[in-house]
């Protein structure tokens, strides 16, 4: 039985996957650094500590981690300005989960990205519980976001649905035992074994009701 729902951010709610690739690799560049074609897929769902770490260290990003994340977040924030890109459905399912239980988000985003769009979408005061990644030990994939997430709702992992659009977060929420509900990325698709461990793939958020996640 569904007791909580956990919801991404990225991907999910806010169709940002494509613009923090684009911040990184426009920093990586003018900065003289060298921006992979792996970097984007390897960093989704890092931390923020680990995103910039990988940075500097894998994409010979000058200065420290804590340089480069303010830069980084000070960048989307900018892209964002006053209206961050909320993808169509989203609000209106996220509204419609809490209108029966209690709705969480677990997001990689640092927590000023995630208030400004959860206060962009007028969703700031439905949600119980908001964990970033930056607040926990370890970035999806691994598991430790959802645990935080379900320990602050007060409700076992197994009870909660998780709603995911990436690879490292569907795993991510696999692995903290919940019931994932998959919202396939088109800009970065998850992989097919990733989509398999999912309960449910849906093609559009709007597809998401109470009733699709108590199934």
């Amino acid at each position: 039985m569904i007791e909580a729902v956990v919801f991404d951010l990225d991907g999910v709610i806010v169709d940002s996957e494509q613009v923090w690739d684009e911040v990184r690799e426009r920093y990586t560049n003018e900065s003289g650094g060298t921006y992979t074609t792996t970097a984007a897929r390897d960093m989704m769902g890092m931390s923020s500590l680990e995103w910039s770490r990988y940075m500097a260290e894998q994409l010979g990003v000058p200065g420290t981690p804590e340089e480069i994340n303010a830069a980084i977040v000070a960048a989307m924030l900018e892209r964002y300005g006053e209206a961050p890109p909320l993808i169509p459905g989203a609000v209106e399912a996220v509204r419609r989960c809490a209108e029966r239980w209690p709705v969480a988000v677990a997001s990689s985003s640092n927590p000023e990205l995630i208030d400004v769009v959860l206060r962009a979408a007028s969703l700031r005061d439905l949600i119980a519980v908001v964990v970033s990644s930056q607040e926990v030990e370890r970035g999806k994939p691994a598991p430790d976001v959802y645990l935080e997430a379900a320990r602050r709702l007060g409700v076992a992992p197994s009870s909660c649905a998780a709603v995911e659009d990436s690879h490292n977060g569907i795993r991510s929420a696999e692995a903290a035992g919940m019931r994932v509900i998959a919202l396939p990325n088109p800009h970065f698709p998850p992989d097919d074994d990733a989509l398999a461990s999912a309960a449910v793939v849906l093609r559009s958020i709007a597809d998401l009701t109470p009733a699709v996640v108590d199934t």
